[in-house]
């Protein structure tokens, strides 16, 4: 209703070590490196990041990708106050 368009999650039912159990190692990384990816990628569309760190908690994978967010100038703001 605000006019927005918001590029989300694609899945954040499950914990990742859960979700990748199924897979090698050689494939978790290279799954974890297409993301990272596509994350930067969404980032570079968005005119602000909102951080979803419930409990304030924020992942290695996360804090790469603020500190990307941030190197391209875009606003990042925080579900939770940090």
């Amino acid at each position: 209703m605000a006019g927005r368009i918001v590029l989300s999650l694609g899945s954040h039912r499950t914990p990742d070590a859960e979700a990748v159990a199924h897979l090698t190692a050689a494939e978790q990384t290279e799954l974890f490196d297409r993301l990272a990816v596509l994350h930067r990628h969404k980032i570079d569309l968005a005119d602000e990041v909102l951080v979803i760190n419930v409990g304030g908690y924020l992942g290695q994978s996360t804090r790469a990708e603020i500190a990307y967010a941030q190197q391209q100038d875009k606003r990042v703001r925080y579900l939770q106050e940090q």
